[in-house]
């Protein structure tokens, strides 16, 4: 793994040209891309609800697809109530084997009771698994664009591969997973064991393996690393009180008082953080996400804590442990200019962040392929500190990219931001499909020894 000041943030792509022969194959099967099909199945696997621990449904659905186009397709039930979905295309022997990958689980349940006012007001259209096609051509709906826009380019890539009778070497996988959001599940769930990448470590774990991977994200350009996570719980200490009287106890501490000075300290601490972890295509981010504290249906009665949560994403160049001691020494440094904050802390989950060496066969391939959809020089995107299901994959021993769509430029200004993740517009989807279709060409119908493999 690169050290921090060797890590690059861009590489020239090394050209190797196709032959004749698979420019033909290639031509053949990017001209078989079909938008309105793209579009149809795009608002299906919308409209079929989930959520992280809940994907069950749409993963049985996508095995019936595949088998539809040909594919040996198969269920890896994880529960009854969530599952992942594999297909294969088998080629003739002696080729690389490649990965086509995207999580099926969304970040919002679309539940008033457990998301609103979360998320906002109100549930928006595209926060909701009502799928529908809107005037414009747009797929609209709870993760139309994440996830399943990238299920829907990576399944029209696939399909017009096979349709166009392309002679794969190497076996083509289509592998969707659940529990792909980095969530857990709430304390009163029964099942424990949901999210943060769950299902596509259980899916490479039992055999789902190839020798490269391709995983769909956003973002419009090929990346060979993505940032982990590391979650902390700090309980900040104070005094249970009563509200007619706290003014009356000398030195009274109250917990949201107290909490609402260390989240300003911390705050403060995060950039830095981010500065001195920035390194190649990552600019590892923090973000305080959630305070609990008291009893919102008796606010007579001051807690004696407050709960704060904090999402720090961390480079593939520092690992969680390292992450830990620098948090330590921020805790630290706030606790000696606060000597009136008392608290605790603990990580809570984390989750490493992961690196394909940028001279690997698919990342060259990947780019060739993007320059391909574009005519023009590929450059990497910097700065980045989303976390997907990539760094799992990769730690898991497959060397892996991402690529996704670019900017949807169709989303309504009142539904700017994260939101549902619920605006996908095919035109981008099929630029994503035709980038991947000349990776498929250009990986899996050579021999091993041609990708770099024994």
């Amino acid at each position: 793994m690169a050290s921090k000041t060797d890590a690059p943030t861009d590489v020239p792509v090394k050209k190797v040209p196709l032959s004749a022969e698979q420019r033909q194959w290639l031509e053949r099967a990017v001209s078989l891309i079909d938008v309105e099909r793209m579009r149809t199945f795009n608002c299906a696997i919308t409209g079929i609800h989930s959520p992280t621990g809940e994907e069950r449904e749409l993963s049985d659905w996508l095995v019936r697809h595949m088998r539809e186009l040909g594919l040996e397709a198969f269920s890896q039930p994880l529960d009854e109530r969530s599952g992942n979905a594999v297909g294969r295309l088998k080629g003739s022997g002696g080729g690389p084997s490649l990965m086509l990958y995207a999580p099926i689980d969304t970040h919002l349940r679309a539940d008033p009771d457990e998301d609103v006012p979360w998320i906002g007001p109100e549930l928006r259209p595209d926060m909701l698994p009502k799928a529908y096609i809107a005037d414009n051509g747009d797929v609209i709906g709870l993760g139309a664009a994440n996830p399943k826009g990238m299920v829907t380019a990576l399944t029209e890539a696939l399909r017009c591969v096979r349709l166009a009778g392309v002679p794969l070497r190497g076996d083509l996988t289509l592998a969707f997973a659940g529990g792909g959001m980095p969530s857990t599940p709430p304390k009163g769930e029964a099942r424990q064991n949901h999210g943060l990448s769950s299902g596509v470590t259980y899916m490479i774990n039992h055999g789902v393996t190839a020798d490269f991977a391709i995983i769909c994200k956003p973002g419009w350009a090929v990346a060979w690393e993505e940032v982990g996570l590391c979650w902390f719980k700090i309980t900040v200490r104070g005094q249970m009180g009563y509200a007619g009287m706290t003014r009356s106890f000398p030195n009274f501490r109250n917990a949201v008082v107290h909490a609402a000075k260390f989240v300003l300290a911390l705050e403060e601490w995060l950039p830095k953080y981010q500065e001195r972890n920035t390194s190649g295509l990552c600019a590892p981010q923090g973000a305080i996400a959630a305070i609990r504290g008291g009893w919102p249906h008796k606010p007579a009665f001051p807690s004696a804590a407050t709960e704060v949560y904090i999402d720090m994403r961390c480079s593939p160049r520092t690992s969680p442990a390292e992450v830990k001691t620098q948090f330590a020494e921020a805790i630290a440094d706030i606790l000696a200019k606060h000597p009136e904050l008392s608290l605790d802390w603990e990580m809570i989950a984390a989750y490493p962040g992961s690196y394909t060496d940028p001279e690997n066969w698919i990342v060259h391939s990947a780019m060739r392929g993007w320059e391909f959809v574009e005519g023009t020089t590929h450059h990497a995107l910097t700065g980045t500190s989303g976390q997907t299901d990539a760094s799992a994959i990769r730690n898991l021993g497959i060397p892996t990219i991402r690529l996704g769509y670019p900017p949807v430029p169709t989303i309504p200004p009142k539904w700017q931001g994260f939101g549902g993740l619920g605006v996908s517009h095919i035109p981008n989807l099929a630029k994503v499909s035709r980038a991947l279709i000349y990776a498929i060409v250009d990986t899996c119908t050579r021999h091993r020894a041609e990708v770099g493999l024994g």
